[in-house]
């Protein structure tokens, strides 16, 4: 791999960006992170993901120069059509992703970051969504998953006037989930990470496709939902040991079945 490397042991693949000097998303890195996923996807020995960016940075956003290279609306369009296809498919996936975030998350990075399913970010980190200052807005789902985290009048104030915010501040507004010092942050994400990796993947699966399941769709479909895979999941193997593990009072072992 160009752009990426990854790491699997004890459950847990850490994913980490290493395109010098701001790990900026070209449409190649998209590309490459899309391929790993679909790998890791059909890995029974990883149950969760960390994401994390060598360097100084998490991201700072989309490959700008490449952006010279493009000549028609049309172009563009297709440009942002890829990013928000590979974001989609890490909002769906089946295996929680957790944004490690340091230095900035800017522009595609946070689309990136707030693509993920948890992010856990240092105090000090910048945080925003700076297009507008280019003359142009965000392409990969920005526009419509900021406003889900910080409301509708935040995320407006941040396009409109391109000032980042602190990973402190975010963790106000529920952008992230939980602020750390510099060098606490992969340890706190690790102790997540662990911490969920004990789960059955069967109803960790199941949990995230109920979570996302109403941004489609009515709170009553969401429940019908929720009923349908609750009998599905209460079927599993998994389930079977964690009720058995509870009834005899010690720690489940969870084959993801």
């Amino acid at each position: 791999m160009e752009f990426l490397s990854v790491k699997k042991e004890n459950y847990i693949a850490t994913i980490t960006f290493n395109r010098p000097p701001a790990n900026a998303l070209a449409s190649a890195v998209l590309k490459e992170l899309s391929n790993v996923l679909a790998d890791i996807e059909q890995d029974e020995t990883v149950r969760v993901i960390i994401l994390h960016g060598e360097g100084r940075f998490f991201s700072a956003g989309a490959d700008i120069k490449e952006f010279t290279t493009v000549e028609s609306a049309e172009q563009f369009s297709k440009l942002a059509a890829i990013g928000q296809e590979v974001f989609e498919k890490m909002e769906s996936f089946p295996k929680p992703i957790i944004a490690a975030i340091h230095g900035a998350a800017l522009g595609g990075g946070l689309e990136l970051a707030m693509a993920c399913h948890i992010r856990i970010a240092t105090k000090q980190a910048k945080l925003g969504l700076p297009e507008l200052q280019l003359g142009l807005v965000p392409g990969f789902a920005g526009t419509q998953r900021l406003p889900r985290f910080v409301g509708e009048a935040k995320a407006l104030e941040m396009l409109l006037t391109s000032d980042p915010i602190t990973g402190e501040e975010a963790a106000r507004y529920g952008l992230v989930n939980q602020v750390v010092e510099e060098e606490e942050l992969m340890n706190v994400a690790f102790q997540f990470a662990r911490k969920v990796a004990q789960k059955s993947p069967v109803s960790v699966k199941a949990a995230i496709q109920l979570v996302f399941h109403n941004k489609n769709g009515s709170f009553i479909e969401g429940v019908e939902k929720e009923a349908q895979l609750f009998g599905e999941v209460f079927m599993s193997e998994d389930a079977k040991e964690g009720i058995q593990a509870f009834i005899e009072k010690r720690k489940p072992t969870f084959k993801g079945q």
